[in-house]
């Protein structure tokens, strides 16, 4: 058996890898860190990580005697995530680079970038693939807090087939005491935050670079009131709180009028008004074929939370969302993704 172990640097990706060769023995390992650091092309937005990152992943392979190679893929990272991200930028919606990430990269283009086919991939992902007759599932973390099926959702079932993820059903907490007890040079390392192509550029700044500055209003929707003025709506997402450099709040996004650069925005005490309990999605993947049944539970951002809901099919790739209580940060271009019970059913685009 031969398996590829993407590294990372971090924690996380080590104590796979080394979890891997346990889980495994006698297959042939080899490691491989994914270029997709924009720090080079965006030198002057910030510090460059990923230096240091590929010496700790160096570090654990030679200690593990496990070949490590640097695939560089930051021309079709920019091509296939970077780009569609920008895009959705443009027209006001809220990308979710990470799911396209995973689908598009580490279980996509990484098979393009390799002479030779691999039997299984290895990540430092917090989920499970179980195999139940001849179809592969996808399930939660017990970690929920850690859980990172919301940004796996795209996965087809050929990519689930090859993925393995060592760590998936362990707590955060075991894995840093496995750090200790293997003895990793990055045992003690700080989790990596932030979307995974940045690295340590921040992200206005990343958007500032790409989609420029256009001063427009910010309008309480309430009162029709002009309360501030914005760098352009590129820059703000529907339930966001911070960064609006207004007193008397705490005041939320709650709309942009992309045609005449407005961000509307409502006070705490309004944010009610603007909840949503139902919204639509499009795009759908079923990582293991469509549910069985209209009751499910939903998250539409990452975290631990679940909430109940009613899915509804509208049309063959549309179908419509209601939720058990109103919410307020539904925005258009995020991914809602479906569960049932610790089954991650697939997700789409809220629309």
């Amino acid at each position: 058996m031969k398996i590829a172990t993407l590294i990372s640097g971090g924690v996380d990706s080590s104590v796979a890898l080394h979890l891997a060769r346990q889980q495994h023995p006698g297959a042939e390992l080899s490691a491989f860190y994914l270029k997709i650091w924009l720090e080079d092309e965006l030198a002057s937005l910030g510090e460059c990580p990923w230096e240091e990152d590929l010496g700790y992943a160096r570090a654990v392979c030679e200690s593990l005697d496990v070949p490590l190679s640097v695939v560089p893929l930051q021309g079709v990272y920019y091509e296939r995530v970077v780009e569609h991200a920008l895009v959705e930028l443009r027209a006001g919606c809220t990308p979710s680079p990470d799911i396209l990430c995973n689908q598009r990269i580490k279980f996509g283009a990484f098979y393009d970038f390799v002479d030779q086919p691999f039997d299984l991939v290895v990540t430092g992902h917090y989920a499970r693939v179980e195999q139940r007759g001849g179809t592969f599932y996808l399930l939660r973390s017990p970690d929920a807090v850690k859980d990172q099926t919301y940004f796996l959702c795209n996965l087809s079932q050929e990519q689930l087939a090859r993925a393995c993820f060592p760590i998936g059903g362990l707590q955060k907490q075991r894995v840093r005491e496995l750090a200790h007890e293997l003895d990793l040079p990055n045992r003690d390392r700080k989790d990596s935050q932030g979307i995974c192509f940045l690295g340590k550029i921040n992200y206005n700044d990343f958007v500032r670079f790409h989609l420029g500055e256009e001063q427009g209003d910010i309008v309480r929707r309430d009162t029709g009131e002009v309360l501030g003025v914005h760098e352009g709506f590129w820059f703000h997402t529907i339930g966001q709180r911070r960064g609006l450099g207004l007193s008397g709040g705490p005041w939320y996004v709650v709309g942009k009028d992309t045609g005449r650069n407005i961000v509307y925005i409502g006070h705490q005490s309004e944010l009610q008004k603007t909840a949503r309990d139902t919204f639509e999605v499009a795009a759908v993947n079923w990582v293991s074929g469509p549910p069985g049944k209209e009751e499910l539970q939903l998250k539409i951002r990452h975290g631990p939370e679940l909430q109940p809901c009613r899915l509804t099919a509208l049309a063959a790739d549309r179908w419509r969302v209601d939720m058990s209580r109103p919410d307020t940060g539904v925005a258009p271009g995020q991914y809602a993704i479906f569960y049932d019970a610790d089954i991650c059913l697939g997700g789409g685009v809220i629309q």
